[in-house]
């Protein structure tokens, strides 16, 4: 990728994650003014009324174990792009957290609060708020009690959790409860795309990121 002969990358089939990101970083290095690399799934729920017809995208889900509100924004940033590029649908993003609006007073809370404060000072163009509670931020009648002037309570269709502990389980939890498509981890955040493989993978879980690298790839 770096020399110009690939548009991007597909590892991890065989190798960690740790031996598929570290690389990247070292050679490709981040997006001009993105200080760090996060991952997301697209998320395909069958038989769902919530976000855009049953998609979503969660992150992070399967990079960074450590998080600072800095970070956050600069994840809800990336996942509305993300989701943007791959649903072609504006994204709402919802900052998640165990509190709505202030309902709850703690420093995780108002890490995820802070965050949303500079996602919206420093990426007016994406439509993003919280903190919020999960429920709120995909029920309507939940969002009306909980944030009634929210512009995503309700209606978010791309999920930014506060930490990878939450999002790891929250993607694991949909994918498996709710028999979900569960698509990624897809890297966002590097200069060029570079996306790992469980080594578990299957030949279509393989087809599929490679898909999904192309796409990005061709909205460098």
């Amino acid at each position: 990728c770096k020399c110009g002969d690939a548009d991007g990358a597909v590892s991890g089939a065989c190798h960690s994650t740790g031996n598929t990101i570290r690389p990247a970083l070292q050679l490709l290095k981040t997006k001009p003014g993105i200080s760090s690399v996060s991952g997301f799934f697209l998320m395909e729920v069958p038989d769902c009324e919530y976000g855009e017809n049953g998609l979503f995208v969660f992150a992070d889900c399967a990079v960074s174990p450590d998080y600072d509100s800095e970070k956050l924004a600069e994840v809800a940033k990336l996942s509305a792009d993300s989701f943007k590029s791959f649903v072609g649908k504006d994204a709402k993003v919802a900052m998640l957290s165990f509190s709505s609006y202030g309902s709850a007073k703690h420093d995780r809370v108002t890490m995820v609060a802070d965050a949303v404060k500079i996602a919206k000072e420093k990426y007016p163009d994406i439509t993003v708020d919280g903190e919020l509670q999960l429920d709120a931020a995909l029920v309507p009648e939940v969002a009306a009690l909980k944030a009634p002037q929210s512009p995503v309570a309700g209606k978010a269709n791309t999920l930014v959790f506060p930490n990878l502990e939450a999002g790891n389980i929250g993607y694991k939890l949909v994918q498996r409860l709710a028999k979900a498509g569960a698509y990624g981890p897809v890297l966002q955040g590097l200069s060029m795309p570079v996306n790992d493989l469980s080594r578990g993978c299957f030949a279509d879980d393989i087809v599929g990121v490679v898909a999904m690298t192309a796409v990005q790839a061709q909205n460098a």
